[in-house]
């Protein structure tokens, strides 16, 4: 075994991604869970094309054109927006109610003692995170069926009451029903595959986008060297997003355990070290601050109206172009929004790990250090720290957008700035899930 694990490393001319795919492949149960995945995906993908009834096509193709904002949604939809499919609203309803379920846990004390119950007490809060993504769900899909509406999108009238409430139902329901599913695939990857399966749904949402977004690319040959900047400029991004995602302060730790040899009791010590990552919270700040910039927009766009001279037209009026997707002011606030939100997610995740306390618990002690709250104070100061190139990072990379397409000049292709983040995240878990998977299979990872 031995031999031909060095046979199949020395192989010259093969990449090491390569060489790592093909021993994957070679495993049974390992290429079983990666074509479960797969077929997983092409499933979801088949779900994404099936539409509601009642949906102008034209009207619907138009509004992706006109409005900036749709293809936010239909970023975190998975792509499933885009056909007004069963599965438009995607997993982020799931998505959202993980991130309430985590940012309450350490306020409500019910949730917090179900934190402390080992696996018991996930799975239920895990039941209760699936009950919350009921009614976002619910509330989502018919918030997004009056904003399409107003475009002209459904062939009948969107309302509960009267004239088109038995389709606007079935409507919702389906928008439910379909994001249930998807977190039930979900699930099903995340246990039968490799990888997250939220993750890798969203992921595969995204990149079924790039032809469109690729094709629409080459609409703008005009602007060659746009283009061109536009290229670099991605790949540079890619760059940083690997490196800080990768990037971790190391803290030392020692333990210190006795241990029985002979009918004598001996002091052991062991050295290791505590990882904290420099971005720490992922693509959640940004989730958080598109969501809160698009409701005030959303909200004054019912109110405005154009012909109207009452105070309360005009301050809808006043929103809606301050706040426009095309409006500097609006971008300045998402960067200071994910920065604000990245602090306080990492600090609320943070605490719920409860570090300093584990450590204790288990004999590790940081060196020069007092255990206990000594301790916990100095993690804060340290993620603190280390938090500040994770925010201004993720604050950078949710306005790139706006910055790439001021200085290229190409408006028909928008750098997905969150999309590429989305995209070289999940890859990366991936890749280390799978060489996790390789390496207990004595298998060389490719993660050097």
């Amino acid at each position: 075994m031995r031999a031909a694990q060095t046979a199949s490393r020395e192989q010259p001319g093969r990449p090491a991604l390569i060489q790592a795919m093909i021993d994957a492949f070679r495993t049974p149960d390992l290429r079983a869970r990666i074509l479960f995945v797969l077929g997983m995906l092409v499933i979801f993908r088949l779900l994404a094309h099936v539409p509601v009834p009642g949906v102008e096509r034209s009207a619907l193709g138009n509004l992706f054109q006109n409005n900036p904002l749709v293809p936010l949604f239909d970023l975190f939809s998975g792509g499933g927006l885009r056909n007004m499919s069963i599965a438009a609203l995607g997993v982020f309803p799931y998505i959202t109610a993980s991130i309430v379920i985590q940012v309450l846990t350490p306020v409500l004390p019910q949730l917090q003692a179900l934190s402390k119950e080992g696996d018991s007490g996930r799975q239920r809060i895990n039941q209760i995170t699936h009950w919350l993504t009921v009614p976002i769900a619910f509330f989502s899909g018919y918030g997004q069926l009056i904003l399409f509406s107003r475009a002209g999108v459904f062939t009948h009238p969107i309302s509960f009451i009267g004239d088109g409430s038995f389709e606007t139902l079935t409507i919702v329901i389906s928008f439910v029903g379909g994001t249930m599913l998807l977190v039930w695939m979900g699930e099903l990857i995340t246990e039968r595959g490799v990888g997250n399966g939220i993750s890798l749904i969203i992921f595969a949402g995204i990149v079924a986008g790039l032809p469109n977004l690729l094709g629409q690319g080459f609409l703008a040959r005009d602007n060659a060297t746009g283009l061109l900047t536009l290229v670099i400029g991605g790949l540079i991004l890619v760059f940083f997003i690997v490196v800080f995602n990768e990037a971790q302060r190391r803290i030392p730790v020692q333990y210190g355990r006795s241990v029985f040899r002979g009918g004598r009791m001996y002091r052991q010590s062991g050295a290791t070290h505590l990882p904290l990552r420099v971005n720490s919270a992922g693509m959640i700040p940004l989730i958080f601050a598109f969501a809160i910039m698009v409701l005030p927009g959303t909200v004054a766009g019912f109110i405005y109206n154009p012909s109207s001279t009452g105070f309360l037209s005009s301050m809808a009026g006043f929103i809606v172009r301050t706040l426009a997707p095309t409006s500097v002011w609006y971008w300045a606030a998402v960067f200071v929004l994910v920065v604000i939100f990245t602090f306080f997610y990492t600090l609320v995740v943070f605490q719920q790990q409860q570090l300093a306390e584990n450590l204790q618990k288990n004999g590790g002690f940081v060196p020069g250090i007092r255990p206990g709250v000594p301790t916990q104070q100095y993690l804060n100061r340290v993620i603190l720290r280390i938090t500040w190139g994770g925010a201004l990072f993720l604050g950078l990379v949710s306005i790139l957008p706006f910055v790439f397409t001021r200085v290229t000049g190409v408006e028909a292709l928008t750098l997905g700035s969150t999309s590429l983040l989305i995209i070289v995240s999940v890859a990366l878990d991936f890749m280390r899930q799978l060489e996790a998977q390789l390496l207990m299979r004595n298998y060389e990872g490719f993660l050097r």
